[in-house]
């Protein structure tokens, strides 16, 4: 099974974590089922993006985005080449890091 390292948060994950996940688990799934309590707004229906990783490696081994997913992400705070929405991310056998970004926009709940 793939490790998914995530780097320290100071809301989600202080010390950061090391877990495991089947492959065809999403990041998002991966990250719940361990107690890292990751925003996913929209229930993981690719529809928000509170679920904003930034894979720092292992990001050339997923598939790449769907377009609706690149639109989200457009929207995203802290955007960067490497972002991607937990929910779509789905691990494959390769390892990943990833980071939760310090902030969120909720485009829902703020009304944007």
């Amino acid at each position: 099974m793939p490790v998914i390292k995530v780097l320290p948060h100071p809301e989600y994950c202080p010390a950061g974590a090391e877990l495991r996940a089947a492959p065809g688990t999403s990041v998002c799934e991966a990250l719940l089922d361990n107690g890292i309590a990751i925003e996913h707004a929209c229930d993981m229906s690719c529809a928000c993006t509170t679920c904003h990783v930034i894979v720092r490696q292992g990001f050339n081994t997923l598939e790449a985005p769907e377009e609706e997913e690149e639109d989200l992400l457009d929207k995203a705070w802290g955007l960067e080449p490497q972002s991607r929405l937990s929910c779509q991310v789905m691990l494959g056998k390769d390892d990943l890091t990833v980071e939760i970004p310090k902030y969120t926009i909720n485009h829902a709940r703020e009304n944007h």
